[in-house]
């Protein structure tokens, strides 16, 4: 026995069938006579599963979107977090500054900066590693555990590798959009900065590590500061040397630099020692234009000293530039 609600349901299905009905025939009387209609569901174009990078020791074959990735290159790991990818391993010991919040159990413990632990990068079954500077020797027995690749920063160069190297894993990842974002707002710090540096003077980076003093000037680790940000060199024949020129105070005062970006390796390493400040606060430093001025300028020695590359760290390298030298 059908119920009123029953009937009235049924009424309701007849109206939309037979209205389903008139909408198809539309439909079909606008096709031509004869013309065959594609019924398939369209087709989605993928992307390749892998894809051939260059980096600093050649050309290697890499999964793109990879799950498990492993690097022992913190710049990696800056440039990574500013696209939003989480790393699945990194060299946890000792991890300065800011970077101490990758030193939780989500984050696998796989060796050091320098040496890997080779049994804990082959149980996590990565799907590639990430090596650069420090850890760069250790690819080839690295590479026979996953694809790896090399993205050590280029010191002659060293704004166009980082950019370059934040390309590269724009391809592995598929965010060629937004590190093309990312490198133009950093583009445009370093114009704005370059345009304060015009009329500051000159300057000289210098390094201070267990009380004694070296210099670094362009082409150096930290010669962007020179050559990209355009701080005129104080001297301009500094020794290019991993760690710097030795220098004495007599240089110091003896060169006059308007500005000094110091760099305090001890504090960067966790190492004991005395502090930057008091390593230059004597008399022949005091007498220099950059100490009188007050413009003896202590940089983030994790961001200049370990980091030393990726692109945030070199947009706030240029933040703490540009902040010294606005009037």
């Amino acid at each position: 026995m059908l119920t009123h609600r029953s009937v009235a349901r049924r009424s309701a299905a007849a109206v939309v069938v037979a209205g389903l009905g008139l909408a198809l025939t539309a439909c079909a009387s606008t096709a031509e006579p004869g013309a065959e209609v594609d019924e398939s569901p369209a087709e989605v174009e993928e992307g390749p599963s892998e894809i051939t990078v260059t980096h600093a020791q050649g050309e290697t074959t890499v999964p793109v979107n990879p799950e498990t990735v492993l690097t022992f290159d913190l710049a990696t790991v800056d440039t990574l977090d500013q696209l939003g990818i989480e790393v699945d391993g990194l060299p946890k010991s000792n991890l300065p500054g800011d970077l101490e919040r990758f030193a939780t159990d989500d984050v696998l413990d796989i060796g050091t900066l320098f040496e890997p632990d080779y049994e804990a990068v082959a149980a996590a079954a990565p799907d590639l590693i990430i090596v650069a500077g420090r850890s760069s020797e250790a690819l080839p027995e690295l590479d026979k555990i996953a694809p790896t690749i090399d993205l050590s920063n280029d010191w002659a160069d060293f704004r166009g590798s980082i950019e370059e190297n934040s390309r590269t894993l724009g391809e592995i990842f598929d965010r060629e959009d937004e590190v093309e974002e990312l490198i133009g707002d950093l583009d445009t710090k370093i114009e704005e900065t370059k345009a304060l540096a015009a009329d500051a003077g000159n300057g000289l980076i210098v390094l201070t590590s267990g009380g004694e003093v070296t210099a670094y000037g362009p082409g150096s680790r930290f010669g962007f500061l020179h050559d990209e940000l355009g701080l005129t060199p104080a001297v301009e024949d500094v020794e290019a040397a991993t760690h710097g020129e030795a220098i004495s105070f007599e240089f110091l005062a003896e060169t006059n630099p308007d500005w000094m970006f110091v760099v305090d390796r001890d504090a960067a390493t966790g190492e004991a020692g005395a502090a930057a400040a008091q390593v230059l606060d004597n008399e022949l430093v005091h007498g220099t234009t950059a100490w009188s001025e007050d413009q003896v300028v202590y940089v983030d020695s994790v961001d200049w000293y370990i980091v030393n590359g990726g692109l945030g760290t070199l947009g706030r390298i240029t933040d703490e530039v540009a902040a010294a030298l606005a009037p």
